[in-house]
């Protein structure tokens, strides 16, 4: 590989070398005799979070199962997994993760690392069910951390963002197989920030989509169920991801670049659309939707009861500098938990995602809303863009400098550095 580029095109760099290792035992080497190494699993994070100068590692051949505690419903997986394989994994065995985000392309390792989630208000991200562990240090040791053992260090290192070594097993509580049924209507923009609290704690599941330039959004119920072997027809499913989330969506975009002026009318036809919608199946069916219009994305974790303020104030934001925006903004929420650089460690909390089209300058507006999610005590995606430095992070997150006290005693050499990683935690 000459080039790595991320799922978004806004990261590229030039790593003299990308190595597919196929075995653990091969990994050691690899560390040892390398300058820097940057563990990348589906390059959909849109910051650098994984891009490096050196040696880039990709896990891919590091997949599958590694052994499953069927009372404790523990199941350990090589970190090279990819979360889109996880359900067939797990199918024999009657399991399931707890929760999931929205897209599933990622590895296990990456989502967890950068404190992917997400929503529910009685659920954490994937980092929140971590019990174990197992990384390569820069000195080529296997160092493997359990919740059993030492809890409170497993929850320190558990998101790294790749910064203590390279992770080759994660061991993941999970759950009885489920359904979600899922609920899909429209609602007022003010009465959904009225009753964002009382909305999330009334389903397992709430998220809504928010279109700049309209007065309403599509919220989305998913309820949990006892699995019964329904599924969308594949038409219906074909339809609703492929044709109305993917294709129409896309269809609205061009038109709003070639004449912005329509870009309100369009987010109120894509409102309408969306907001009307009922099906039951799987949980990993429903979770999940494809992503086939690529954006760029910036997205803060803010204390659950400062939300919709925050939310309220992009809006007046956007309006006030005569933003022509159409992508929504994501809204989300989910359990407080104790994993030190969670973005919801100690606190419930609302996740706002803004979007843009790839084919507008990110620069250009995120750093000028950024002020906004920080302003409400808001902590960033460690996998989505951001302007901040140790200094910022040293603020929001209680056990930072514990973190990065560890990251310079297990690597003083920063042999899994980058430039951005160092501005991270240098």
């Amino acid at each position: 590989m000459s080039t790595f580029s991320n799922w978004a095109g806004s990261v590229t760099t030039k790593p003299a070398e990308f190595l597919q290792p196929s075995r653990i035992d091969e990994i050691p080497d690899i560390i040892t005799r390398s300058r820097s190494v940057r563990t990348v699993g589906a390059g959909h994070s849109f910051s650098p979070v994984a891009a490096g100068e050196g040696t880039m590692m990709n896990l891919d051949k590091l997949s599958g199962l590694v052994g499953v505690d069927k009372q404790r419903k523990r199941v350990r997986f090589l970190a090279g997994t990819r979360l889109r394989d996880v359900p067939g994994l797990l199918r024999p065995f009657g399991l399931a993760l707890t929760n999931q985000g929205d897209v599933d392309p990622q590895s296990l390792a990456g989502a967890i690392s950068t404190s992917t989630h997400g929503t529910g208000i009685d659920y954490t991200g994937f980092a929140g069910t971590v019990t174990g562990l197992t990384l390569i240090d820069a000195d080529g040791n296997t160092r493997t951390y359990s919740l059993d053992e030492d809890p409170d260090l497993l929850r320190l290192i558990v998101v790294s963002i790749g910064a203590l070594g390279v992770v080759v097993e994660v061991e993941m509580q999970c759950v009885d197989a489920f359904d979600l049924q899922a609920e899909e209507t429209g609602i007022g923009f003010n009465e959904l920030m009225d009753n964002w609290e009382e909305l999330s704690r009334s389903v397992d599941h709430f998220e809504s989509y928010w279109f700049p330039h309209t007065d309403r959004a599509m919220v989305k119920a998913n309820t949990r169920l006892a699995p019964n072997g329904e599924h969308r027809s594949r038409i219906k499913q074909f339809i609703d991801d492929e044709v109305v989330g993917n294709g129409a969506f896309a269809v609205t975009l061009a038109l709003g670049r070639m004449v912005p002026a329509t870009i309100p009318a369009l987010n109120r036809f894509s409102t309408a659309v969306i907001s009307h919608n009922r099906y039951r199946a799987a949980a990993h069916e429903v979770f999940v939707s494809p992503r086939r219009v690529r954006f760029h994305e910036m997205e803060y974790a803010v204390p659950l009861a400062v939300g919709p303020a925050a939310v309220r104030e992009i809006r007046r934001f956007i309006e006030d500098r005569d933003w022509r925006i159409g992508f929504p903004l994501e809204l989300r929420t989910t359990a407080a938990d104790d994993v030190a650089l969670s973005t919801a460690s100690g606190r419930e909390s609302m996740y706002i995602a803004f979007h843009i089209p790839r084919f507008l300058n990110p620069q250009d507006y995120m750093p000028k809303l950024e002020p906004i999610l920080r302003a409400a005590g808001g902590r960033p995606h460690w996998g989505k863009m951001n302007t901040l430095s140790r200094e910022d992070f040293a603020q929001l997150y209680t056990r930072f400098n514990e973190f990065c006290e560890l990251r310079e005693k297990m690597d003083p050499q920063w042999r899994f550095g980058s430039p951005y990683l160092r501005k991270l935690f240098g």
